[in-house]
């Protein structure tokens, strides 16, 4: 596997994002860097689906151009929220029997998806010629601004490495004490598993009622994690408890798109205001996430 990995470091270093060939823009597409964001969660039913969905609408009703991969490799709903069938996922890329490009689905609210598989970590059993495959169709999607990653709930393999290959992690929790309590056992899974890896971990207050209540649920974690787990976590914001969430999973319709005005739409906006202003660092897009989710703990 330490083969397959090195192979893969000096792959990714030779390539770059596919460009439209009438683009005279060379030195902007140079620069362009992928924002890579895993959004995850200690526990089901926190919200953490719904929220990848609608902060990458967010995302792109701000004129980016958004990917979402469903990476809840054993109970994909991205799709259910989306009200989508895709065809292909990507195992069938992993397989040599699409491209990525083919396995791409176009959405109606802005951006694109791709289905998550069962068996994705089987990349890093790859052969030699099967990675380089993989390598350059996956590197096409360096052409995206961001990147969100809906990770399964809980310490699965692939949870973490997801985790350890994106840019930035956001846990998701809620005010339930359960929530709470998995939040901070998840922080700790990513920070003792994943001990020699700088992991942004930011949090992320779902359901709240106030944001005084958001406030006091994260500064009670980044306490605890602080003081037993000597590690820095960020808040990044919370959204409200409000019906029209509940009501727009029913419908299938993210509640970015049909409640653009309502409390929880706003709350994501800030939430992704305040992604953009800070640094995205030394990232280098999709190769690096890559050589990241190839490497051992």
């Amino acid at each position: 596997m330490e083969d397959q990995a090195q192979e893969l470091r000096e792959l990714m270093g030779t390539l770059e994002p596919v460009q439209q060939s009438s683009s005279p823009k060379k030195t902007q597409d140079s620069e362009h860097k992928t924002r890579i964001i895993a959004i995850t969660s200690g526990k089901g039913g926190v919200g953490k689906t719904n929220l990848a969905v609608n902060m990458s609408i967010a995302y792109a009703q701000q004129g980016k151009k958004v990917i979402l991969i469903d990476g809840d490799l054993g109970m994909a709903n991205v799709n259910v929220l989306l009200n989508v069938v895709p065809q292909y996922n990507l195992m069938q890329v992993i397989n040599r029997q699409k491209t990525m490009q083919e396995i791409i689905l176009d959405t109606e609210v802005g951006i694109k998806f791709i289905a998550g598989a069962n068996g994705f970590s089987k990349i890093a059993n790859l052969s030699v010629d099967e990675l380089d495959y993989f390598a350059k169709q996956f590197a096409q999607l360096g052409n995206a601004d961001i990147i969100i990653i809906d990770t399964g709930a809980g310490i699965a393999n692939n949870v973490l490495q997801f985790v350890a290959a994106a840019d930035e992690v956001y846990v998701v929790t809620t005010p339930e004490p359960t929530a709470i309590t998995d939040a901070y056992g998840m922080i700790k899974i990513i920070t003792t598993e994943l001990v020699d890896r700088e992991i942004n971990i930011k949090l992320l207050v779902n359901r709240v009622h106030s944001a005084e209540e958001g406030k006091k649920i994260s500064d009670r974690i980044i306490t605890i994690v602080g003081q037993f787990l000597n590690y820095k976590v960020d808040y990044i914001g919370f959204v409200y408890d409000d019906p029209v969430v509940s009501a727009s999973v029913i419908r299938q319709k993210p509640f970015m798109v049909v409640n653009p005005t309502s409390k929880p739409a706003q709350c994501v906006k800030h939430i992704v205001g305040r992604i953009e202003k800070t640094e995205l660092g030394s990232s280098e897009g999709v190769s690096s996430f890559l050589r990241k989710f190839l490497r051992k703990k």
